[in-house]
């Protein structure tokens, strides 16, 4: 099992015993208020998910982010993790300030730098474009005008309807452990499983201990599919086409930022930190429309020999009717007429009409567990 990102898994919750005196000291506090996807950056980073983040950026590692992709110390970070605040927020370096989300003491920050940014900069370089119809380039535009840098404490965990599968890093490697795994492949998901993922997942099974179905709970764009949807397709087909002893699934609480290639390198590390030695990269990894190359996300590793986790790049995929199974480029020798694609819109199309994809998409009890739910995706009414 590799070290975590850094050498050290970071803890930054709040024992038990000092959370009463620190939430008075939170009451006398400059408080701001932030929203689901800060909250659970906040989380992530005190839990050790982000390690060896202690808390939101200083200047100089966000600047060396945008710019090398690295921390200042030269380790590999792609995404900047920080925290903006409006102009008329009254900080300075030096303060201890509360973070408060839903009307509730979430955790003290301690400020050690407050600095301006460039939102152009940020969008351009984390992005690779300024187009407003990327998700990612309109919340920059949103954001405040300074970003604040320091420590975090957390406090309070978020209240989250998928407790029993939120582990934490230090939990999956007591359980990997346990399992006797030594060799886990981490698997990144906001879909609910078609045959297609099952195959890649089964493929990188066949040379490792265990799979770590990893699924990313909150917020997503219109048309993806609902954290709970997921979370029971999953549990269906585990059931039914998994052995009980090598597939976990637990959730990451993280909001999607869809940077493609750079988000690629992020999510690895972050399943690094989970504990797992293997990740599975494949089409468009964290991409959105056309905004980035099919493979943009799997060449990008080639600039960090250092990450620490192997990435395992999965291509073109289908089911052939001829050869009566999955397969692709490498393994199938008949032509395209034979082929089923795995199109999650012509599924998505099918689920939303009501009707069960065939055998050879998707499982008939991952299709039935969908169907079940009256609005299985995001924005649907």
């Amino acid at each position: 099992m590799p070290k975590p990102h850094g050498g050290k898994l970071v803890n930054r919750e709040i024992p038990e015993r000092e959370k009463e005196r620190l939430l008075e000291q939170a009451g006398e506090l400059s408080t701001i208020n932030i929203n689901e996807g800060l909250a659970k950056d906040a989380e992530n980073i005190a839990r050790g998910v982000f390690s060896p983040l202690e808390g939101f950026l200083l200047e100089e590692d966000y600047h060396s982010v945008l710019d090398e992709k690295r921390l200042a110390n030269d380790l590999p970070w792609t995404l900047p993790i920080v925290l903006d605040v409006p102009n008329n927020f009254e900080v300075r370096a030096g303060d201890t300030i509360t973070l408060s989300y839903e009307k509730g003491t979430l955790a003290l920050m301690h400020v050690e730098e407050v600095y301006k940014y460039d939102k152009r900069e940020f969008a351009q370089k984390v992005y690779g474009t300024l187009d407003t119809k990327h998700p990612g380039v309109a919340k920059v535009n949103h954001m405040g005008e300074r970003l604040l840098g320091g420590k975090i404490d957390l406090i309070t965990e978020m209240k989250t309807p998928f407790s029993k599968y939120n582990l934490k890093p230090v939990e999956t490697r007591i359980l990997f452990k346990e399992k006797g795994w030594r060799t886990i492949v981490g698997f990144q998901t906001r879909n609910a499983p078609h045959l297609g993922h099952e195959y890649v997942q089964k493929t990188a099974l066949t040379f490792v201990d265990g799979v770590f179905i990893n699924p990313v709970i909150g917020k997503k764009k219109t048309g993806d599919f609902r954290d709970e949807v997921i979370l029971e397709a999953y549990n269906a087909l585990i059931k039914h086409y998994y052995l009980k002893d090598r597939a976990v699934i637990s959730i990451l609480p993280f909001e999607m930022r869809y940077a493609g290639p750079r988000e690629a390198i992020f999510h690895a590390i972050v399943r690094k930190n989970f504990g797992c030695t293997h990740f599975i990269v494949g089409r468009d990894h964290a991409g959105v429309g056309d905004f980035y190359s099919p493979y943009a996300a799997q060449d990008i590793f080639d600039e960090f020999p250092d990450l620490g986790i192997i990435p395992l790049f999965f291509k073109a995929f289908y089911y052939c009717r001829k050869c009566g199974g999955v397969v692709n480029e490498k393994t199938c020798p008949h032509g395209e007429e034979h082929h089923i694609k795995f199109s999650g819109t012509k599924i998505r199309e099918m689920l939303i009409k009501g009707q069960r994809p065939p055998k050879e998409m998707m499982r008939p009890e991952v299709a039935d567990i969908i169907l079940s739910f009256k609005n299985p995706f995001v924005g649907e009414t």
